[in-house]
């Protein structure tokens, strides 16, 4: 059986974000759900709480292409609400929710997995799967960072350490 490793430490770093963006929601004041900065365009709260859904969905749909048969069962996350105004309670219990299904996924897969190429509604041709998993990461990290954007700008006394894992801190 091919080694682990780094399915791991990539799942350890996916769980980091999720644990980290499931703080930074547990910080908003209950009356933020309509805040959005003062930006044209810009998502309320609740949009860009029900945007990290689509976000965590896009994990599990990457892990559902990439093991189809052994991860059917994702199928039925796609019906789900996503990108839609949601309270952070609701948002808590769906993240924990893709949180499980993407554990579930990463159990499944092993290093020399991370090359397959896997077909996207993007790239029908397909990438390799740790680049899909990285686009999905940097997705989570940049929604993350906008939630944390718009703690500080509605006053709250966030800093960097409820921003990131601070290592051997």
């Amino acid at each position: 059986m091919e080694s682990q490793r780094l399915c791991q430490e990539m799942l350890s770093k996916i769980q980091e974000q999720i644990v980290g963006t499931l703080h930074l929601i547990s910080l908003l004041p209950p009356d933020s759900l309509d805040w959005s900065p003062a930006i044209p365009g810009a998502w309320s709260v609740g949009s860009l709480l029900g945007h990290l859904l689509d976000v965590l969905a896009g994990f599990c749909a990457v892990l559902a292409a990439a093991s189809p048969g052994r991860l059917a069962h994702f199928d039925e996350l796609r019906k789900l609400p996503v990108n839609h105004a949601c309270l952070p309670h609701e948002a808590v219990g769906r993240i924990a929710g893709y949180r499980t299904h993407i554990e579930q996924g990463f159990a499944l897969l092993e290093d020399g997995d991370l090359g397959k190429i896997v077909p996207t509604v993007f790239v029908a041709s397909g990438e390799t799967l740790v680049t899909l998993l990285l686009g999905n990461l940097e997705h989570l990290i940049n929604h993350k960072h906008q939630l944390f954007t718009y703690l500080k700008q509605m006053g709250l006394d966030v800093s960097t350490r409820d921003l990131y894992q601070l290592r051997g801190a």
